[in-house]
């Protein structure tokens, strides 16, 4: 019996004192309920906008449209805005509310250029700031922008040579989206290399403007304005850009060989195509090589239009240091009458022969070599 009141009594003990900590004293609380209480309940700032999309409507092309964005703080703490980026560069925010307080307003401008667009287009800016719930609020700009009247291409570029100069022009359609029948003067160009004609498609609605290089003796590249007045007020001047890009009557590709380092170890076989772009056909004759064992051929693949030239360099073959090696071939065209493609070799570094103090095996570098004079 004394044994069991032994192993008891300290359990009694132990639950007498846990019951009698828990009870309150009258009209107190318990310790934790007292921390809770002295523990500051602190507030937190919320933002709220008016609107996250806004709408411009239909708006003219290359105008800058602007909006303000209105948002409250409708938390109970300050509100800080942290940074406001926009998606491309065609938008841009303004000086926007840094912070504002709870139950204030601030504001957020923005623009958008329309300039390089057309129909509906989208464009987002992002806003962050301090508010735990919505730390990022993404807010949307819509557009339809329209163009009073389309240019199609704006720009008039014309690829030519010398011999097709004046076989090449471009056309520019000009379309009216006005709601009224619109009327166009005929062209004026501040380049006396560009003749110009403007052609009604439909009264009122589109026309065309067809645009021609002049031939010139020793043609170069040119570019010039065209303008065209129009009674719309929105669009009362048309411009277009007309430019001339010459390229060579007869082209070679690759326009120079390069050989890996010599000598060879084995046969190598380069093909090289002549292009004629010209108005006349040509003929390629009498091909040469850098060497007696170096075999060139050429087949004709497109009557006096497209070449191959073939060129088979054997094994063991290295071009000459100092001494000009190219590829020749003869044309019957007054202004190509010899072609010389280059033949450019790397050279590996060589072991420089032992001199007196000087350790056997020390490598020298063999200086590049020239290109040929054509």
């Amino acid at each position: 019996m004394e044994k069991r009141l032994l192993i008891v009594l300290p359990v009694i003990v132990f639950w007498a004192c846990f019951v009698f900590c828990q009870i309150p004293e009258p009209g107190g609380v318990s310790s934790a309920q007292s921390a809770e209480q002295a523990t500051p309940v602190q507030g937190a700032p919320k933002i709220s906008f008016m609107e996250t999309v806004h709408d411009f409507g239909r708006v003219k092309a290359g105008s800058v449209v602007e909006h303000e964005f209105v948002f409250t703080n409708s938390g109970d703490a300050t509100l800080e805005i942290t940074g406001v980026r926009v998606s491309c560069g065609c938008t841009a925010a303004g000086e926007w509310s840094r912070q504002v307080e709870p139950g204030q307003t601030g504001r957020i401008p923005v623009q958008f250029n329309t300039g390089g667009y057309v129909g509906t287009v989208m464009k987002t800016v992002t806003v962050t700031s301090n508010d735990r719930e919505q730390p990022s609020v993404i807010l949307q700009l819509r557009a339809t922008v329209w163009k009073p009247v389309d240019v199609n291409p704006p720009y008039a570029v014309i690829y030519a040579n010398a011999e097709t100069l004046g076989e090449t022009r471009s056309t520019v359609r000009i379309i009216s989206n006005e709601d009224h029948p619109i009327e166009v003067s005929e062209p004026e160009c501040d380049s006396a290399f560009f003749v110009t004609a403007l052609k009604t498609i439909q009264p009122g609605k589109e026309f065309e403007v067809e645009i021609k290089p002049v031939v010139e003796q020793n043609p170069i590249n040119r570019q010039g304005v065209i303008r065209l007045k129009s009674s719309s007020t929105n669009a009362p001047q048309i411009e277009i850009r007309a430019m001339t890009i010459l390229q060579p009557v007869v082209t070679v590709s690759p326009p120079q060989i390069q050989l890996p380092p010599g000598p060879l170890g084995s046969q190598i076989t380069i093909t090289m195509t002549v292009r004629n772009a010209g108005t006349n056909m040509i003929a390629l004759s009498e091909p040469e090589a850098p060497a007696p064992d170096v075999g060139v051929d050429i087949n004709e693949l497109e009557p006096g239009r497209l070449f191959n030239v073939i060129t088979r360099f054997p094994a063991g073959f290295q071009v000459q240091p100092g001494k000009p090696s190219e590829i020749t071939f003869k044309s019957n065209h007054p202004r190509y009458p010899v072609f010389k493609v280059p033949v450019i070799q790397l050279y590996r570094p060589q072991t420089a022969q032992s001199a007196p103090g000087q350790a056997v095996g020390a490598g020298v570098a063999t200086p590049p070599m020239p290109l040929p004079s054509k």
